[in-house]
C-alpha cells in the first residue's frame, strides 16, 4: 500500500512536472509568434538609413554628418507625397546613381577623396531611440552609406518616414511623420513605438528587445 501510495504521489508530481514543462513551450511560442508578427510589422514600415563614417578621427566624423546631410536633404526633395515604405525604396533604387554623386561630391568639397558604397539592403540594427518614437532592434530595409574604409562609428536614422528630420534641441518627431508611421503600421506595432508610459508596452518592448537580439531573428551579418 505504501509502495502504491509513493506511486501514485510521484505520478502526480511527474504529471505535474509536465505540465508544467508544456505550458512554458507553450507560452515560449506564443511570445515567439508575437514577436515575429510584431517585429515583421514594425520593418515593413519602415525605410532606414545607415551612414559608416571612415574611421573614428574628428574629421571623418564630421564628414559622416556632412554627408548625412546631404543625402536626407535629396530625399527630402524627391520623397514629396511619398506615402509607403515600398515607393520610398523605389525612389531610391530609382536614384542610387544620384545618391552616390551627391555623397562623392560633398567628400570632395570638404577635401577628402574618399570613395563611397552605396547599396539597398536588410540589415541588422540595434535598438535606437528618434525623439519619443522608439524601433526596437532587428532586421530592417534601409539605405546604407559606406564612406571610405568604413571603420568608423555609426549614425543611424529612419529615411520613411522622415524620422530623420527632429529638432534636437526638443528632440520631438513632427506630428506629420507621426501619422505617415502610424498610417503604415497596426495599431499594436505603433503604440509598441510610441508609448512610453504603459508598464504593459515597456515589456512587450523588451520582449521584442530580447528575441530579436537573442533569436534567429538576430542575423547581423
Amino acid at each position: 500500500m505504501r509502495n502504491l501510495l509513493n506511486f501514485m504521489k510521484n505520478s502526480k508530481v511527474k504529471a505535474t512536472i509536465i505540465l508544467i514543462f508544456l505550458l512554458m513551450i507553450y507560452t515560449f511560442i506564443c511570445a515567439l509568434n508575437y514577436v515575429h508578427a510584431v517585429s515583421f510589422n514594425i520593418s515593413n514600415s519602415v525605410f532606414r538609413l545607415h551612414v559608416i563614417a571612415n574611421s573614428d578621427s574628428q574629421e571623418d566624423q564630421n564628414l559622416k554628418y556632412l554627408v548625412r546631410d546631404s543625402l536626407l536633404e535629396y530625399m527630402n526633395e524627391i520623397s514629396v507625397g511619398i506615402s509607403t515604405k515600398e515607393e520610398a525604396i523605389s525612389l531610391v533604387n530609382s536614384n542610387l546613381d544620384k545618391f552616390k554623386e551627391i555623397a562623392l561630391n560633398t567628400i570632395r568639397e570638404n577635401g577628402f577623396d574618399y570613395d563611397v558604397n552605396i547599396k539597398v539592403g536588410n540589415f541588422y540594427f540595434p535598438t535606437k531611440y528618434y525623439g519619443d518614437i522608439s524601433f526596437p532592434a532587428g532586421m530592417y530595409d534601409a539605405l546604407k552609406v559606406e564612406i571610405g574604409n568604413a571603420n568608423g562609428q555609426n549614425w543611424w536614422c529612419v529615411m520613411f518616414p522622415s524620422l530623420c528630420f527632429i529638432d534636437v534641441t526638443s528632440g520631438v518627431v513632427e506630428d506629420e511623420s507621426k501619422e505617415l508611421l502610424e498610417d503604415n503600421m497596426t495599431t499594436e506595432s505603433y503604440v509598441i513605438v510610441s508609448d512610453k508610459n504603459s508598464t504593459e508596452v515597456k515589456f512587450k518592448f523588451k520582449l521584442l528587445e530580447f528575441f530579436s537580439t537573442n533569436s534567429l531573428f538576430a542575423n547581423k551579418k
